[in-house]
């Protein structure tokens, strides 16, 4: 079970400022536990202090950053089954969903002390004209300054180990807010950080309310701003950031192709597409929204996979038998059943699922839903997915084209020339091929583009942002 309280960390340390913030248990509504909130002045004392630890951080040596990750990973080890009990209770996330998620905190922060020790340069030839004839340039990377990070609460372990981990490895002191709906996993990760050398000032973790934490995105002494969230609200943040990098992972509708020549693999298919589409209530930005099926083997897939929606097992997440837990809250739960019954009316028809009770919402499918429609148009983050028929391979790119958002599709074929022309011609950030668009490995690139976002995770990648080319040149005589 959770503690009755936790304290917010700020520069290093716990604070009991208070127990403003209640955690709620998403499955029975009822309160869990309470957590310190910050106000602006402990949010502005934790920058001043992130400022302050740059000299430090830049001289904490490379092996040093290793050992605090290694840290994380022991401790987070040990600690396995209470972090994975708290996101959980939390986010109202199916106990197996909670332990793989934990698994996924685990790799990050291993990846990230592999990383940490290897933040190489490069040597630059600059003899290209008789003029540069004696000159070397060699190139290093430095840690660009105190960065700003805040978290959603779909996954509150590793989207905030995706910010938090590359920012040890880079030798960054951070500020982060994680998701005042699931708290907890990222305090107890301070928790874990308090116990190492990090220099005094490293990192602050505070919760606190959007509308109370402008300073993480207006105050100019951060040199990067890191958000993970709905679109909305990031590009929002964009446009106050000022003059510091901003780095945006968003939203997404995505789409599953299932080619004409899977007929011989639709258990497989099946399999992974409620799995996309239905993990964790469906509250994932790459969770699988708009099925494109081919003429071909529709029907048979469109059979099996209303069997297979209608199999899935919805109620209290501590149990291992749910696959359906809780939406997040109640009210986003309404908004997506007002999206669902607004496409019924445009002339859609609901195959599978439909039933609503408060926050809980059954696994859904839907076809012949109107593209102009909310549920089609935009990101569904629940668990509803919509089925599509095609007969032709450039038509379905099209239509995973037709979208304000790309972050990742998954295309299942045989065909290898296919699998290239969706790889060159579908505009996001990642096509997996048979696999659903869900799919991540926690080194891999990972981001999108038009309304999805602006640069990549992936915890060499995140290193590159939070970090600056610096460059010497030497002549070698004069």
């Amino acid at each position: 079970m959770l503690q009755k309280t936790y304290p917010y960390y700020l520069a290093n340390e716990a604070v009991a400022a208070n127990t403003d913030l209640e955690v709620t248990d998403k499955f029975s509504g009822e309160v869990a536990t309470r957590v310190a909130m910050a106000d602006a002045s402990a949010i502005d004392k934790a920058i001043g202090h992130a400022v302050d630890a740059m000299p430090a951080m830049r001289a904490f040596a490379p092996f040093k950053r290793q050992a605090v990750l290694e840290h994380c990973v022991k401790r987070f080890r040990e600690r396995y089954d209470e972090l994975a009990l708290a996101l959980c209770i939390e986010a109202g996330k199916p106990i197996n969903d909670s332990k793989g998620e934990v698994t996924r905190l685990i790799d990050t922060f291993k990846v990230a002390a592999e990383e940490s020790v290897r933040i190489d340069g490069e040597i630059v030839n600059l003899e290209i004209s008789a003029r540069a004839k004696g000159y070397h340039g060699y190139v290093k990377r430095v840690p660009i300054g105190p960065c700003s990070f805040i978290s959603p609460f779909n996954f509150p372990l590793n989207l905030t180990a995706h910010k938090v981990a590359p920012a040890i490895a880079a030798g960054v002191p951070f500020v982060l807010k994680p998701a005042s709906r699931t708290p907890v996993g990222a305090l107890i990760m301070g928790e874990i950080l308090a116990e190492t050398d990090l220099p005094k000032g490293a990192f602050s973790i505070l919760p606190a309310h959007r509308d109370g934490a402008d300073l993480f995105t207006t105050d100019e002494r951060f040199k990067l701003l890191s958000f993970t969230g709905s679109p909305a609200v990031g590009w929002d943040l964009k446009k106050k950031a000022g003059k510091k990098k901003v780095i945006l992972e968003l939203g997404g509708n995505a789409a599953a192709i299932v080619d004409g020549d899977q007929g011989g693999k639709l258990d497989y298919v099946v399999e992974r597409l409620a799995f996309g589409a239905f993990y964790q209530s469906g509250q994932s930005c790459i969770g699988v929204q708009r099925i494109l099926v081919h003429a071909q083997v529709y029907d048979a897939l469109r059979e099996k996979l209303i069997a297979k929606t209608k199999s899935l097992v919805m109620g209290d997440p501590k149990d291992e038998k749910t696959f359906v837990g809780p939406m997040i809250s109640e009210s986003e739960s309404k908004r997506l059943a007002g999206w669902m019954d607004g496409a019924v009316a445009a002339g859609a028809k609901i195959v599978a699922g439909g039933k609503v009770d408060g926050a809980m919402f059954e696994a859904t499918l839907l076809e012949g839903v109107k593209r102009d429609t909310d549920l089609y148009r935009k990101e569904a983050f629940g668990p509803v997915a919509i089925l599509e028929r095609f007969d032709d391979f450039e038509a379905a790119l099209a239509a995973v084209n037709d979208s304000d958002f790309g972050l990742q599709a998954g295309v299942f074929t045989d065909s290898l020339a296919h699998a290239h022309r969706a790889w060159d011609a579908l505009d996001v950030g990642g096509v997996v091929i048979n696999d659903v668009p869900s799919f991540r490995v926690d080194n891999m690139p990972y981001g999108g583009v038009k309304d999805s976002g602006l640069g990549r995770e992936g915890v060499r990648y995140a290193i590159e942002d939070m970090t600056e080319m610096r460059l010497m040149v030497m002549r070698e005589t004069w």
